[in-house]
């Protein structure tokens, strides 16, 4: 049985229709999931981010991160006289809560709606006289590092970027990452 050109013509378009509506879709994957967040921090709905974040994996990116800026600044208030054991020790102890927080769904939306990254929108006002709602993922940067890695990067209140990173699980993408300033 031979197929008439006509029809090779209809099977070989649909499959190219489908095949640049699949790679549409996961190049505006990562765009989705940043519209996703900030569409339910804005509701406040933040029961609903584990769909955009997961936050184990945004638990052991952020941990050593905030470890090491607080051993960096013990070290520099007690010198090198404390032993690296000691100071590791506190310096978990001390991130622990923080990282915790950082890593929930009202945490990180705190995070993104709080004073601690910037606000390009402050002193704004809607329509009925209410300040704006800081939305930083709005003004983000964004790019592919990679087909598995995209970033956001906005600045924090002193203007040093923080980056938030996706990667692709499948066809989804997820906050998986935060790369936090010097």
């Amino acid at each position: 049985m031979t197929l008439s050109k006509r029809v090779r013509w209809w099977i070989a378009s649909t499959f190219l229709l489908a095949l640049l509506g699949m790679a549409s879709y996961v190049v505006a994957a990562p765009y989705l999931a940043i519209s996703g967040i900030r569409h339910v921090v804005a509701q406040g709905q933040h029961e609903q981010l584990w769909r955009y974040v997961d936050f184990d994996a945004l638990r052991e990116n952020v941990r050593p991160q905030l470890q090491q800026r607080i051993a960096l600044g013990l070290l520099q208030r007690v010198g090198n006289r404390e032993s690296r054991k000691n100071i590791a020790g506190v310096t978990a102890l001390l991130a622990k809560p923080a990282v915790d927080a950082m890593s929930s769904p009202t945490g990180f939306a705190t995070l993104l709606t709080g004073s601690s990254l910037a606000n390009p929108d402050a002193g704004k006002r809607d329509e009925h006289g209410k300040p704006l709602p800081n939305d930083p993922l709005q003004h983000a940067s964004t790019h592919f590092e990679s087909s598995r890695v995209f970033t956001a990067t906005v600045p924090n209140a002193e203007g040093q970027p923080v980056v938030f990173e996706f990667r692709r699980h499948g066809l989804s993408w997820k906050l998986v990452g935060l790369r936090l300033p010097e």
